[in-house]
């Protein structure tokens, strides 16, 4: 998932700041899938890691499908929007790839799969006053649309487009997503408003940073090869289901002995490869995997996969950054930055 093109006069601490005081909106181009039919949750159940059987119309959840050896392949939206699926990827992947994936499921009869569809696409926009763009784009109380609501909406310059608006987002603040079929003219007026906001356009890296900071460093770093348990997100698995989903068969039930992915928190300005060994008193206990854009000039936030017990919170570790000078590194918890939307009320 990539971000709209922003001036060069914006740096990354300035996207950073934006998403975390006012609005910032930003062009999703991931792969959208259209899946149609009354049989199509039951083709999602092969492959996605969480039933379908309490799905609620006009509702968006998140969801993540495995590869056929367990490993995680992408975490997905879904939508639910009438009499169709909408299929949506949170972290990187391509149309070709989609395509592939999809390739070798069991399509029901009178369900049909349309990757890309022509002319759809989504914009989204986030921060602690998202609420007030989301209202222009609805008839009613904005309050009204919860978390994980979607809702029939109408742009501006084009009545006759469809669009879709759902209250759903990536940073742990506000966050809406307009899925329109004609997405210029939604992008358009979603910059218009949240301008008129106070709000501006935010590239990938200040985005990136806010997320990893709200747990989830995966939507632009990817999975690094990780297994889902080391990757920590077992939370994403109906492990009553075990068996019934593609890649289940191989997963592994996570335990207290497993190595798992850490957020570290080091001095500002100090950089790390991917591979560098952590340590615990000259003792190797972990490697560095990412860091997340140092958008934010508090401090950086490093993220490791750690052996146990070493990935619990507050521990004192090290490693070695780009100059091979030793930095101190601190395991924190996530979210590391207590969202503003949190104490700011939809008005």
């Amino acid at each position: 998932m990539t971000t709209t093109t922003v001036s060069a006069l914006r740096t990354a601490s300035d996207d950073y700041a934006t998403v975390r005081t006012t609005i910032g909106a930003y062009r999703i181009d991931a792969p959208l899938v259209r899946v149609s039919g009354d049989e199509r949750l039951s083709l999602l159940d092969q492959f996605l890691a969480k039933s379908g059987d309490f799905v609620e119309p006009d509702s968006v959840r998140e969801v993540l499908a495995l590869n056929a050896d367990g490993t995680p392949f992408a975490i997905l939206l879904h939508f639910e929007i009438g009499e169709d699926a909408w299929l949506l990827p949170r972290t990187r992947v391509t149309a070709d790839e989609l395509r592939g994936y999809l390739d070798g499921l069991d399509v029901p009869e009178g369900v049909e799969v349309d990757i890309e569809p022509e002319g759809w696409a989504a914009t989204a926009f986030e921060g602690p006053t998202a609420w007030s763009v989301a209202a222009r784009f609805v008839d009613f109380d904005i309050s009204g649309l919860t978390l994980h609501a979607v809702t029939e909406s109408a742009l501006p310059d084009d009545p006759a487009a469809l669009a879709h608006l759902a209250r759903v987002g990536t940073t742990g603040e506000y966050g809406y997503l307009l899925l329109s079929n004609a997405p210029e003219a939604a992008h358009r007026a979603v910059l218009a408003a949240v301008q008129e906001e106070g709000g501006a356009p935010v590239g990938a890296e200040g985005l990136a940073r806010v997320q990893a900071e709200a747990g989830m460093a995966v939507y632009a770093a990817g999975f690094a090869g990780l297994a889902v348990d080391e990757a920590d997100l077992s939370w994403m698995i109906d492990w009553n289901r075990v068996g019934e989903f593609r890649g289940s068969d191989d997963l592994v039930r996570p335990t207290a002995e497993t190595a798992r992915l850490t957020a570290l928190a080091a001095p500002a300005d100090s950089r790390f490869t991917a591979g560098t060994q952590v340590t615990a008193a000259g003792r190797e206990i972990g490697t560095v995997l990412w860091q997340a854009p140092s958008a934010n000039p508090e401090e950086e936030l490093v993220f490791a996969l750690l052996d146990t017990p070493f990935w619990v919170s507050g521990l004192e570790l090290a490693a070695q950054d780009e100059q091979a000078a030793e930095r101190p590194l601190r395991t924190v918890t996530l979210p590391r930055v207590i969202a503003r939307s949190l104490t700011t009320r939809i008005a």
